[in-house]
């Protein structure tokens, strides 16, 4: 029965179909690849998660972590397909509100919400929920640089130094917050993320350049005037030389190598792991997931899950590289950063190459404030590409690159 024929008969029209709705929920133009790589990763890491958890923790059942896991993606995506939806316009109206929103929460944290776990009060308590606003702060930070440093100028593509300098201001916000903390590791994903934009957005050298000088001048003041943490310390020590404390701070590491170097080229096999289920390596599930990948996948799997991860980062590149204004460059180029500095901490401290900083490996350790952030920045991220294909379908066949 017509929409027409309903109306004249006076009967409710026809409800539309469910597919129906899903479409005009969905952004028109998604990039598989880019989602299907993620998405993968997040499945192996369910698998890993399971395999690092397999005896009872606690009162915990042996495959509550795995289907947790599994329950932050499928809270993720929705989030992720709803960001790839948003306009560019809506992108920029959204940031100063979520900015507001971060800083608060970094405030909360600070306050009487805030929960300290191995050192670092990173933590909103709410019962039994754990909210790590930092993770939130990440896309913030993303959001409002590349509003400052992303704004059109029709004279000259570089900003001015008035830009330079309130992008400044609005990024130390967060990394100040996140010190206060202490979380060293995210401030220094904040920072890193913080000067390749500055970097990309086509300010002079010297701005990074000085920022680079000052800061490497504030971390060499910190550590001769003793302001570290002990257990920073002995973090960085450890970094320095694992067997100078066996039993204490290297012992994360020396059982992580053990556990990698285990592996060998094919791995021990899935729930086989003898440093894995010994529970040999502290924190296998987050900070040391690519341990248990290395142990029981061995060489070929974590080298799987490492060209996974660069599959995503390329995808990234490429959106940016097709981007016709700064904006959605700038934002492409701060998550590239992001998962970039993460990825190579993360694997690095797991080989003894980095200190361990307890940051996780995206899209596969265990943790929900990480992986709604990772999948929230790949919805900003298919914005700009959902733009950049629209903007291409709008010019002539023989104009297009």
């Amino acid at each position: 029965m017509s929409l027409r024929f309903a109306q004249a008969m006076r009967l409710p029209a026809p409800l539309p179909h469910v597919s129906q709705v899903a479409a005009r929920m969905l952004p028109r133009h998604l990039d598989g690849v880019l989602l299907g790589a993620a998405v993968t990763l997040s499945m192996v890491g369910a698998l890993l998660v399971w395999s690092a958890t397999l005896p009872p923790t606690g009162h915990a059942g042996p495959t509550v972590y795995a289907w947790r896991h599994l329950g932050h993606l499928l809270l993720a995506l929705p989030l992720c397909l709803a960001l790839a939806s948003l306009t560019r316009r809506a992108l920029r109206a959204y940031t100063p509100v979520l900015f507001v929103a971060v800083t608060v929460a970094l405030l909360l944290v600070l306050g009487p919400l805030g929960e300290t776990v191995n050192g670092s009060r990173s933590w909103i308590a709410l019962g039994d929920l754990r909210v790590q606003p930092a993770e939130t702060a990440k896309i913030a930070l993303i959001l409002a640089v590349a509003a400052v440093l992303g704004r059109p100028r029709p004279r000259t593509p570089r900003p001015p130094a008035s830009d330079v300098l309130i992008s400044l201001g609005v990024a130390a916000v967060p990394i100040g917050l996140i010190l206060l903390q202490p979380d060293l590791g995210s401030a220094l994903v904040l920072t890193a993320i913080y000067l390749a934009l500055l970097a990309c957005s086509g300010a002079p050298l010297r701005w990074p350049l000085a920022l680079l000088g000052c800061g490497a001048f504030t971390g060499l003041a910190v550590w001769q005037l003793g302001l570290l943490k002990d257990y920073q310390v002995a973090r960085f020590t450890a970094f320095l030389d694992p067997h100078a404390d066996p039993l204490g701070a290297g012992y994360n590491v020396n059982q992580a190598l053990i556990a990698v170097g285990s592996g060998g080229l094919s791995g021990s096999g899935l729930f086989h792991g003898g440093q894995t289920s010994g529970k040999f390596v502290p924190e296998q599930h987050t900070d040391f997931v690519f341990s248990v990948a290395a142990e029981e996948l061995g060489f070929a799997g974590g080298c799987a899950v490492i060209v996974l991860l660069g599959v995503v980062l390329l995808r990234i590149l490429r959106v940016a590289s097709r981007c016709d204004e700064v904006h959605g460059r700038l934002v492409c180029i701060g998550v590239a950063a992001w998962f970039c500095v993460q990825v190579f901490v993360n694997i690095g401290m797991t080989l003894g190459l980095t200190p361990v900083t307890g940051l996780p490996l995206p899209f596969v350790s265990y943790g929900g404030s990480a992986a709604v952030a990772n999948f929230a920045a790949l919805g900003l991220v298919m914005a700009v590409h959902a733009h950049n294909e629209e903007r291409r379908s709008l010019e002539p066949a023989g104009t297009r690159g």
